[in-house]
């Protein structure tokens, strides 16, 4: 697929999940209730149905998740004239979170219900600088191991013709939600 055909791809998934996302509760926490019982990947298909609230950070630095299956969240963003650094490049705390969103809700998709996790560690590279010229990046993250104590991922930030702009890794600290 070209390059234009890929970026045209990649609106039209963002335009999709986000009338999903803006039909609901918009940004916001879930209550409680509405998540009891549901595993991580149920409450991101519910958050991507606009059935509970997303995350309010994915609207403050204008990025999206736009896709989610077992141990994998993909993240979309436009980089914007707002998310510049000093020196004219987008500041590497936009992709940084981008990058740690993908890798924490795909840990989140590996959770049973009751069982949460928390972000340990986060190693970020950046390998390429991102402007506001590149249309849109995508944050993949994926999950590696998964166990009861610790969960590790990875993640790429890539533009729609492939381009690496950074890649990352986390540990998750996994537990036992406490009983309401």
């Amino acid at each position: 697929m070209s390059e234009n055909n890929q970026l045209e791809a990649w609106i039209a998934r963002e335009t999709e999940v986000n009338a999903l996302l803006h039909a609901g509760p918009g940004p916001g926490v879930a209550r409680p209730e509405d998540i009891e019982g549901l595993t991580g990947l149920e409450v991101m298909q519910a958050m991507m149905d606009g059935k509970i609230p997303y995350a309010a950070i994915a609207r403050t630095l204008n990025f999206t998740v736009v896709e989610i299956s077992i141990g994998v969240a993909i993240f979309q963003g436009e980089p914007l004239a707002e998310h510049l650094n000093p020196l004219g490049t987008i500041h590497g705390g936009w992709a940084a979170t981008m990058l740690d969103s993908a890798l924490g809700c795909s840990v989140h998709t590996m959770m049973p219900p009751g069982r949460g996790y928390t972000t340990a560690e986060l190693g970020v590279n950046y390998v390429k600088a991102l402007t506001p010229k590149v249309q849109r990046v995508r944050a993949i993250g994926k999950v590696i191991h998964c166990g009861r104590q610790l969960a590790t991922a990875e993640a790429r930030l890539v533009g729609p013709d492939g381009t690496l702009y950074a890649h990352a890794t986390t540990t998750c600290l996994v537990f036992e939600l406490p009983k309401r």
